[in-house]
């Protein structure tokens, strides 16, 4: 099974930070394009967290937030 999302908002930075792995010094970054960017796993490619830029500001001017991901969820038992 999966780890579990942790979503952590820097408001002075105005960043959403997306991550199921605390980061380390070999992730690897790529920008996803409209300023997401991906902290990948150097060995898989796998997506490892997500930092969203200016955030509360792109909530402001849209009502529908899409990031370029794919994923599946599921509970976590108590």
């Amino acid at each position: 099974m999966g780890e579990k999302l942790k979503f952590e908002y820097d408001r002075e930075a105005d960043i959403l930070y997306i991550s199921k792995h605390p980061p380390y010094a070999e992730q690897e970054s790529t920008e996803l394009g409209d300023e997401v960017i991906a902290r990948l796993n150097p060995n898989t490619g796998e997506v490892e967290s997500l930092e969203v830029l200016f955030f509360s500001t792109r909530l402001l001017r849209n009502n529908l937030f899409e990031l370029p991901i794919t994923t599946e969820m599921h509970l976590v038992a108590g």
